[in-house]
């Protein structure tokens, strides 16, 4: 019985964190991120901003909180180990992006995305989000002490490449598949070695 309360109780934490992130992407396109106070937020959300607070420590987070970095993280956990770095971590960002924009609201992604990329003081917390990415991926690759310089610099061409095929799919509006622009951006980043 107790697990069935955990469980219960993280669903609806997970549900009322979509909705406060919800109404906080609405809010901040319609009257930009900087008019926008938490506040309203918790208003339109019909929650207190304490809650908003205990689900988004900060006002960034409501942008940019998401589960993408666990996701990739065991995608390259479970990939195999004799591929070369460049395709495991390509190979899981694409997986990853597939299940986002297949199970995911598209949309709301583009939404984040377009704020991300026009709003400086999310482009600082997107700057720490990709470090933590990148943390996740290093731990997931597993490499030791010796190769880890080489792991690191292999995962930030990465996050490289995977930005720019993100600028790319909000400059298109999501036209073409983001999967798609991904690899094509690790082509043309690293060609032979591209997933």
């Amino acid at each position: 019985m107790p697990e069935q309360h955990s469980t219960l109780r993280a669903r609806r934490r997970a549900e009322t964190q979509r909705l406060i992130q919800a109404h906080a992407v609405r809010l901040f396109t319609e009257r930009g991120y900087d008019a926008t106070a938490v506040t309203e937020v918790a208003e339109a959300a019909g929650v207190s901003p304490m809650t908003v607070y205990r689900h988004f420590p900060t006002k960034e987070d409501l942008v940019l909180a998401g589960a993408e970095a666990r996701s990739v993280a065991e995608r390259i956990a479970a990939s195999p180990g004799d591929q070369p770095l460049v395709r495991r971590i390509g190979r899981a960002l694409v997986g990853a992006a597939t299940e986002l924009t297949e199970t995911g609201d598209g949309r709301f992604l583009l939404a984040r995305l377009r704020l991300m990329i026009t709003t400086p003081a999310l482009r600082a917390k997107h700057l720490d989000n990709q470090y933590a990415l990148q943390q996740a991926i290093v731990t997931a690759l597993g490499d030791g002490e010796d190769s880890a310089f080489r792991t690191r610099a292999a995962t930030g061409a990465c996050l490289a490449a995977l930005h720019t095929a993100l600028v790319r799919w909000a400059e298109e509006d999501g036209r073409t598949p983001l999967p798609g622009l991904i690899s094509e951006a690790f082509a043309a980043a690293f060609g032979d070695q591209a997933p």
